[in-house]
């Protein structure tokens, strides 16, 4: 009975991969791909993503740590805070980044007036846009590996004469290791297909802040062709990082 549903949920993925096969042209797929414009657009969010992964798990790490295992109270209202951008739309986050570090957001009016730089539509915008919807991916995967695996080994550390930095280096960081690799491969697929908080913070400006995801949106509106092989290739990359990375990350888990 459970075949049902299953291919039905299976269909809903594949059958709109296997419409872009259809309409793709794939004689002319190599071609299309390598052009000077796509080849920037890779190799920009492939740098992007991996800045952007980078920092969600600077940053991310302690984060999840705090929501797993504070007690305040509180905690709750900032978790959901924190995965916020789970469920409000991308552009949501770019327009809030965008009156954050704009030149009339608060923040973004001190940086420019210290550095004389501006953030908007920079590299360092994409990256920020990025982090800010990949980031609670990880987040959510390191903290609930935390709730299932309990507190105990920490307290039985800390009764033992443990500092609490040493408590984390040696006892939290080796429980949080099976799901950091799952969290990281998320985190880096979901900052390589990010669109909306991007081209709303960072716009899209070639070699810049254009990345793949917004070249296919720029060659729909021009070739459809080049934007069906463009989205192809992004697909490729993609399905590339999980089956590359994910077996490390579940070799973990049996560990």
């Amino acid at each position: 009975m459970l075949w049902v549903p299953a291919v039905f949920a299976l269909a809903l993925v594949v059958l709109p991969v296997v419409g872009l096969l259809v309409r793709s042209d794939l004689s002319r797929f190599p071609g299309l791909i390598t052009t000077s414009s796509s080849l920037h657009a890779l190799r920009l969010s492939l740098i992007t993503a991996g800045l952007s992964t980078v920092a969600c798990v600077l940053l991310g790490v302690p984060l999840a740590v705090v929501l797993a295992r504070s007690r305040l109270r509180g905690i709750r209202v900032l978790r959901a805070v924190v995965l916020l951008p789970l469920v409000l739309p991308p552009v949501v986050g770019g327009l809030a980044l965008l009156y954050l570090l704009g030149r009339k957001g608060f923040l973004g009016y001190l940086i420019t007036v210290v550095t004389g730089e501006q953030v908007p539509f920079t590299t360092a915008a994409v990256v920020s846009a990025q982090s800010c919807v990949a980031m609670p991916f990880l987040v959510v995967s390191l903290e609930g590996a935390l709730r299932g695996s309990g507190d105990r080994y920490e307290r039985v550390a800390a009764t033992l004469g443990a500092r609490p930095w040493t408590v984390f280096r040696r006892v939290t960081l080796p429980l949080l290791i099976p799901a950091l690799g799952s969290g990281v491969v998320l985190s880096f697929a979901r900052a390589l297909g990010e669109f909306g908080a991007t081209i709303t913070f960072a716009g899209s400006l070639e070699d810049v802040t254009r990345t793949l995801p917004l070249e296919v949106y720029t060659q729909a509106e021009v070739d459809t062709d080049s934007a069906v092989a463009l989205a192809l290739l992004l697909i490729v990359v993609a399905i590339l990082v999980i089956a590359l990375a994910r077996p490390k990350a579940l070799e973990g888990v049996r560990a």
